[in-house]
């Protein structure tokens, strides 16, 4: 891929409903040459959809992310992919990812409290065969989303700093 084509995705991931226009002057093309550009990335499967970054700790959920590793045994015939597919498509999952080291998936859990998770991982993931075992790690806070850091304003007073 092409220089223009990997700034226009850049630019995408992180304001995709900036104007056109204001793409194009950037890039130093027209603005049919950016939605030419565009209309192929999504025809082509490059572009699978649009979503926004949210902040969730100013929303009122309590909702709770977990990044899951699991250790599975590979299927003759199919090796990973098959079992990770079918990991993958369970509605709790948010990502599911073929890992290096000592774990071979990364599963990305969300539930709306840690009961939620737990009875996922051990009636759901841990019972499908294939599944050898599993780690969960629970997400605390946020300081950077898809590229974008998630600003917080400090709580409680500051102290006045001299020189």
């Amino acid at each position: 891929m092409h220089g223009k084509m990997e700034a226009l995705l850049k630019m995408l991931q992180t304001r995709a409903l900036a104007p056109r226009q204001d793409l194009a002057d950037e890039l130093g093309l027209s603005v049919e040459e950016v939605n030419a550009k565009i209309a192929r990335l999504e025809s082509e499967g490059v572009i699978l959809g649009y979503q926004a970054v949210i902040d969730t700790e100013k929303l009122d959920d309590d909702g709770v992310t977990a990044l899951i590793e699991v250790r599975i045994r590979p299927e003759r015939g199919g090796g990973f992919d098959r079992l990770a597919q079918r990991i993958a498509k369970f509605d709790q999952v948010h990502g599911c990812y073929l890992m290096s080291g000592g774990y071979d998936l990364l599963v990305i859990v969300r539930g709306s409290n840690l009961r939620e998770i737990s009875h996922f991982v051990a009636e759901r993931l841990s019972t499908v065969e294939g599944v050898l075992s599993t780690a969960t790690r629970f997400r605390l806070k946020t300081y950077k989303e898809n590229g974008l850091m998630i600003v917080r304003e400090e709580q409680g007073e500051r102290l006045a700093v001299t020189p």
